[in-house]
């Protein structure tokens, strides 16, 4: 190899469309499944209000990451990061737990917060998808050092991720009643 070439750089592109496939997936899944009959031993309504706190622990740890980067600041605001995909599987194992456990919760609510509520869920729902591989590209770009990829899609994947925690709160927090 001539040692003025550039270093080839690993692609994980696979493994990325691999996992969320499998991640995506598994969450479709969760809805065909009939709900667990055996028992747990605890309460399980607790795990939307956990879903909800991890939910928020992302929200302020993607702002606090968005913060230090705008000040060039690449150590904390991996850091940041980090703790954001930590908060972000907890959640998700929460989230799988609770619906492989329970059936899910349908709105009570009437009126214009009905239609609030479910233009919210949905949008949730179709971002909450797209984020998956866009996170992961994300990271797995910034970790490489390929900077100016990573910044491409960093400002798609922000903002989306931003929107898709804060509204997995609000959607716990206006279906909470009902659970």
């Amino acid at each position: 190899m001539n040692q003025n070439q550039p270093k080839q750089q690993k692609s994980y592109t696979g493994v990325v469309v691999i996992l969320s496939i499998v991640i995506n997936a598994l969450v479709v899944v969760l809805f065909f499944l009939p709900e667990y009959q055996g028992e747990t031993g605890f309460d399980i309504k607790i795990l939307p209000l956990l879903n909800a706190i991890f939910n928020s622990f992302t929200f302020v740890f993607l702002l606090a990451a968005l913060w230090f980067v705008l000040r060039k600041n690449i150590k904390l605001h991996r850091r940041f990061i980090f703790a954001a995909f930590t908060t972000t599987a907890l959640f998700l194992v929460s989230y799988v737990s609770y619906h492989y456990l329970a059936e899910s919760t349908t709105y009570g609510g009437e009126g214009p917060l009905k239609y609030i509520y479910y233009f919210i869920l949905i949008t949730h729902i179709i971002l909450a998808a797209v984020i998956v591989p866009l996170a992961l590209l994300s990271l797995v770009r910034g970790l490489t050092m390929q900077v100016e990829k990573h910044r491409k899609i960093a400002r798609w994947t922000m903002p989306l991720w931003l929107y898709v925690s804060l509204t997995g709160v609000l959607v716990y927090i206006l279906i909470s009643p009902y659970y």
